[in-house]
């Protein structure tokens, strides 16, 4: 029988995500076929999936820990900031178009039967569906057609866990508050809560624990503490970024300016896990170090108006100053549409129609166009041999005289760009450190020696996570708890 349960949380970033996927991992080695889901996702930070189409990283990592290949299915519904009202809008892993908020919020009910059909879809091959909410459903301003928290539970007829954050502070009114604001349809749904996030002395919190649970009614599943391993574990927000970019390594220092609308930095990950590398994100009103041999400019949601964001840091001076001294640029994607010459959107779909010089630090021209390129590739890093595998994600075409001296080749295709000099070169691939021979090969030109296996990391930081959840929250009563469909 299939079975499904959702966990929503009082706020965003209380760790919805990470414990879904312990969750799962936890349930899977049970003997369980599992699969997450979440009906609605705000995030840059997006994953290929086998079916070309996109989800948000979060889901890619969760059926990692269920031990299935990412589906479009996953998250049918995401939304990608272009601007700070306005998003693309990809559904059942293609875009659809771009909406501004205010439309989106008038819209988004009509795409319940597109998330529904997903969800079903899924249900018809597994045994249980751990579905993740988005934000809040204590944000009642956004209930009217929601279908991101107790909008789909209600359709979907889903039992909900709500999960609440007490690192942050006020968990007893986070969780009591958000019964308080919630009409009685959606309450009935509610069928215990979390406590995660907890440092310290657990048994302090007992009489909380009991407090919340005596004015509410509602069970307690668990008082999580802090997971220490969080970090290994791919990114799925941008808030995450200042914690888990500063590796804690001594050695190759890599700059990473921190842009507004900054994407797929799941990039960074394998590099900040190197113990060789001193990994910094640079934030806004700091200029890019001079001790840096390595400046990476990442992906971006929109990469004109990042370029300007770029520039009105000065670390474009910085940038041109850096390479004087001999030092060294990677552009993945975006940040490689940066490094040329002219970058074009006539059609505006990134943002307003513009025509923009470049860092021109390479010598080739993008030019913006609506195909949306969508792949999981294999390919090689010919100056050392070694085999990669990468996705793209992007719109634009880049071509130049600089493109002759691609580095990269994947699917037998010549991949990327280099200068003269081969100090400041680009490419559209993400995904290419998580290959650990060409990692290696890449670092050693900085001095580095590298022996991560990273994906095998991955894996047994998720097994960790399981083994934390398994000790701290009650997965007997969580599947009990799930409903079937």
């Amino acid at each position: 029988m299939n079975k499904a349960i959702m966990i929503q949380g009082t706020g965003s970033n209380v760790g919805k995500s990470m414990i879904v996927a312990g969750l799962i991992r936890a349930c899977a080695r049970r003997g369980l076929s599992v699969r997450p889901f979440k009906p609605q996702n705000m995030s840059n930070n997006a994953a290929v999936t086998e079916d070309g189409g996109e989800i948000g990283r979060a889901q890619a990592l969760q059926a990692r820990a269920a031990g299935v290949p990412p589906h479009t299915d996953m998250n049918p519904v995401l939304l990608k900031p272009q601007s700070n009202t306005g998003a693309q809008v990809v559904v059942q892993g293609q875009v659809v178009g771009q909406q501004e908020a205010h439309d989106f919020g008038r819209k988004k009910a009509s795409l319940m039967p597109a998330v529904l059909q997903s969800f079903h879809r899924l249900a018809e091959g597994c045994d249980l569906i751990v579905i993740e909410g988005a934000g809040s459903p204590a944000e009642t301003n956004l209930r009217a057609g929601d279908i991101a928290n107790m909008g789909f539970a209600r359709a979907a007829g889903v039992p909900v866990i709500l999960m609440g954050d007490i690192d942050r502070g006020g968990v007893i009114a986070q969780i009591v508050g958000t019964q308080a604001v919630l009409d009685p349809e959606d309450n009935a749904l509610i069928r215990g809560f979390v406590v995660n996030k907890f440092r310290g002395d657990r048994s302090l919190f007992d009489a909380g624990r009991d407090d919340i649970a005596a004015r509410t009614g509602w069970p307690c599943l668990g008082v999580i503490p802090w997971f220490d391993a969080a970090h290994r574990l791919p990114a799925e927000d941008v808030m995450d970024l200042p914690a888990r970019a500063r590796s804690g390594g001594t050695g190759c220092v890599i700059a990473v300016p921190r842009l507004p609308r900054i994407a797929n930095f799941d990039d960074l990950d394998p590099l900040a896990a190197e113990p060789g590398v001193d990994l910094r994100m640079i934030s806004p009103g700091s200029p890019l170090p001079a001790e840096a041999d390595l400046v990476l400019l990442v992906g971006s949601k929109s990469t004109i108006a990042d370029l300007a964001a770029f520039r009105a840091e000065g670390w474009d001076i910085d940038l041109a100053a850096h390479i004087r001294r001999g030092g060294h640029v990677l552009g993945l994607c975006g940040g490689y549409q940066m490094l040329g010459q002219t970058i074009t959107d006539a059609a505006g779909l990134e943002g307003p129609p513009a025509h923009v010089s470049g860092l021109g630090h390479l010598a080739v021209e993008t030019t913006m166009a609506p195909l949306k390129r969508l792949s999981q590739k294999h390919g090689q890093h010919p100056a050392s041999g070694t085999p990669l595998t990468g996705y793209e994600i992007h719109i634009g075409e880049t071509t130049g005289p600089d493109c002759a001296r691609a580095w990269l080749s994947f699917d037998g295709k010549a991949e990327g760009a280099a200068s003269p000099s081969g100090r400041v070169q680009g490419c559209y691939m993400h995904g290419i450190f998580s290959s650990d021979a060409f990692r290696r090969a890449y670092l050693a030109q900085f001095g580095v020696t590298s022996s991560l296996d990273f994906e095998s990391g991955v894996e047994e930081t998720l097994d960790a996570l399981a083994d934390h959840v398994e000790a701290y929250l009650d997965v007997n009563l969580f599947l009990n708890l799930a409903a079937p469909l």
